[in-house]
């Protein structure tokens, strides 16, 4: 049960990678823009965190404000990824603010994960 969750937890970060990596991609590239690849990255880390909050293959109880705090922050990216390619088919570009907002909360994100203990 371990293995399995261990592999969850791997999909998991695979798809953080790829929503931040692929807005770091845009940022270094000047284009401040949303990709589909960004919308991927949000749908996988959000699928697989979602799995692993549940309490199966664990010792001890979840941390339900944890997963709580990291699953608002999930739909924020989510409302500002949908907003700005709403924007970006309207104009042709994403607002600085809502580009930069993705950017912050995503790596907010991972930090939590990672730090709050």
């Amino acid at each position: 049960m371990e293995t399995l969750r261990g592999i969850v937890l791997l999909i998991h970060l695979v798809g953080f990678a790829v929503l931040f990596g692929a807005w770091v991609v845009e940022w270094v590239n000047g284009k401040r823009g949303i990709t589909r690849l960004m919308n991927w990255g949000l749908a996988i880390a959000g699928v697989a965190g979602l799995v692993l909050a549940a309490p199966w293959g664990i010792d001890y109880d979840p941390n339900y404000t944890k997963i709580g705090t990291k699953l608002v922050i999930l739909i924020v990216i989510g409302a500002l990824l949908g907003i700005g390619a709403g924007r970006q088919r309207k104009s042709g570009s994403v607002p600085a603010a809502i580009f930069w907002s993705i950017g912050i909360l995503t790596l907010a994100n991972a930090a939590i994960a990672v730090l709050w203990r």
